[in-house]
């Protein structure tokens, strides 16, 4: 975890989507510690108000809002209630997203949960990037950080419907990207591998051990090792560096 020393993101407004758990949850404390403000939202209320009290317990300057992602009405509200807290906003993390479709064959997914997996992960993420917008573009210096994975670099199998949703992430982070240079606003993806969090404990010992055989560095990935990349990814260290996707996985990708 990020130094307190380190002050990489000192006076910044973050907002930072699936925080109430995981990788969220890890990136609003890192992000807090590099001395940002910062906003958790989530679609888990009462996980996201306890994470945020967590946090504040740590000395964060970290609030909650609720969102769903899967409602436009929602995400509205959501940067909102952000704006109101944070007074701006400088950075987006992007990293709220669902699976659903986890040891599931092509053959066996349904149009449901593919429709689904596509309108929060995907919709949702282009959604609240547009909602944020204005307020990015008034930073001066906005950087959004998209969660994207090394699934679909490697072409991860029985996992279609979000592999596909990660891929279309990585196209959308290199088209906003052209889209928002001019506002000088950076837009760049971070791709971690299996990570050690509540949301992969359903995934099979054999894929765990797959990633833990092949990774150069042959050890189990924990959220502490995706943080630095997005501190990075949201710092003035970056402001040069958009459109780009950056695998954080051990070396068991290498593109």
């Amino acid at each position: 975890m990020m130094n307190n020393q380190n002050r990489l993101l000192e006076g910044r407004r973050v907002l930072v989507t699936g925080g109430a758990r995981g990788l969220g949850y890890g990136f609003a404390q890192a992000i807090g510690q590099a001395g940002a403000r910062v906003v958790i939202a989530d679609v888990l209320q009462d996980r996201v108000q306890q994470a945020a009290c967590e946090l504040q317990a740590l000395g964060l300057d970290v609030h909650a809002v609720t969102v769903d992602l899967a409602q436009p009405e929602s995400i509205q509200a959501c940067i909102a209630a952000t704006l109101d807290v944070l007074g701006g906003l400088d950075g987006l993390v992007n990293n709220a997203s669902i699976t659903n479709s986890g040891g599931k064959g092509c053959e066996d997914l349904s149009i449901d949960t593919w429709d689904q997996v596509m309108q929060v992960n995907v919709r949702g993420t282009w959604l609240m990037t547009t909602a944020c917008l204005p307020a990015l573009r008034a930073s001066g210096h906005g950087a959004i950080v998209n969660l994207a994975s090394d699934t679909p670099l490697w072409g991860a199998p029985n996992l279609l419907a979000y592999v596909a949703s990660k891929g279309a992430i990585i196209a959308m982070t290199r088209s906003l990207a052209r889209e928002l240079g001019a506002d000088n606003i950076t837009v760049n993806a971070i791709a971690p591998g299996l990570v050690l969090v509540e949301a992969t404990a359903y995934v099979p010992e054999a894929r765990h051990r797959l990633y833990n055989d092949q990774r150069a560095i042959q050890r189990p990935q924990l959220p502490e090792d995706v943080s630095g990349a997005v501190l990075f990814a949201l710092s003035d260290l970056a402001r040069f560096i958009t459109g780009q996707t950056l695998p954080v996985n051990g070396g068991f990708v290498m593109p």
